[in-house]
Parts: structure tokens; sequence; C-alpha cells
């Protein structure tokens, strides 16, 4: 099973972010996200054996997790840099907690194989991929907008993601949620 961690985006910030894509999809052949799978990633942990989701599961439940926070999504940004970009993103702001319970995740699931992050932890919402398409409409498009705000939700859980392949891309479902208290998750 290909699994990892995240917030799902509430109906309300989807809206909008439905219509901004709406008008950026022309601009460029990309492969673009669905609505449906736009979600923030805490911690990809990959292939997990079905054997192993019990475990897994009781390792998210530990996780000492701060209380619900404001998320902002706003702006928006290239992996891993303007000049040669493979990812095109949404910013995310949501203060010091999403990345402690980014970590937190992160040294729950260390402590049952799943391979620690090596990196910093960068908060985004992948929007699209890009891979060698002409991306110049898209900057100019970009360059023309006013608006650069997405909306805010306040996060108060965290959810287990199964990724499955499907005919148009990945198919994202949750398998488990888990409450923002502090403290072990609920």
């Amino acid at each position: 099973m290909r699994l990892f961690t995240g917030l799902s985006i509430p109906p309300s910030v989807l809206q909008t972010l439905s219509g901004t894509l709406d008008r950026l999809r022309p601009t460029a052949p990309l492969k673009w996200s669905p609505p449906e799978n736009l979600h923030i990633t805490l911690k990809f942990i990959g292939a997990w054996p079905d054997a192993r989701i019990p475990e897994l599961q009781d390792a998210l439940a530990s996780v000492l997790t701060p209380h619900p926070f404001t998320v902002e999504l706003s702006r928006f940004g290239y992996f891993p840099n303007p000049h040669r970009p493979r990812n095109f993103f949404a910013g995310v702001h949501a203060g010091t907690e999403l990345p402690a319970l980014a970590q937190s995740i992160d040294e729950a699931l260390g402590k049952i194989g799943c391979p620690r992050e090596n990196r910093p932890y960068m908060p985004h919402l992948t929007l699209a991929r890009i891979k060698d398409e002409d991306i110049r409409s898209l900057r100019e498009h970009i360059a023309a907008m006013t608006n650069f705000q997405f909306g805010s939700f306040e996060a108060r859980e965290f959810h287990l993601y199964q990724s499955r392949p499907g005919n148009g891309g990945s198919v994202y479902s949750i398998l488990a949620s888990y409450l923002l208290s502090p403290g072990p998750a609920a």
C-alpha cells in the first residue's frame, strides 16, 4: 500500500483554489492536480505492507499534536527553484505548529522503521508537476494577477491517506484521521 499523511483542504478553500486553477490550466500543458487530490503533505510514507497498517496507525495515534491551528494558503512558488521548476505550488503558512506536527509524525514513524526525512519540512500545496513544458504564459498570467489569497482554515485533524493509481492519475483516500490536541492524538 502506498501511503502518506496530510491535511485535507476544506470545501470552501477548495472552491477558491479550483477557480484559480480553472484560470491557470489553459496557460500551460502541465500535469495539473485534480482539486479532489489537493492536500498538504505532512509525511510521505511510500510503500507500506498491509500487515503492518495497525502498527502504523498505532504510531500515528501516539503522535504529540498541537492544538488546532490556522493554515493560510497564498502565493505561488516552484520547486526546486523558479529557474528549473519541477513542481508548481501554492504557499502554505501556519506558524510553527505545522512543521512541529510534521516532525512529530516523522519521529513516531521513524520508530517503526519508516525512513526519516533528511530535508527540512517545506509546507506547500502541489498544484502541478512540470517536466520540460514552456511555462512563460503561466508566469505572465501570474504576474498579471492581483489576488494571491486562496483562503484559510483551522486544521483540526490530520489524516493517513492511501494513494492508488487510477486512469487519470493517482486517487487518494483517507484511511484514518487523528484529532489535533495536546497529548496523544485521538
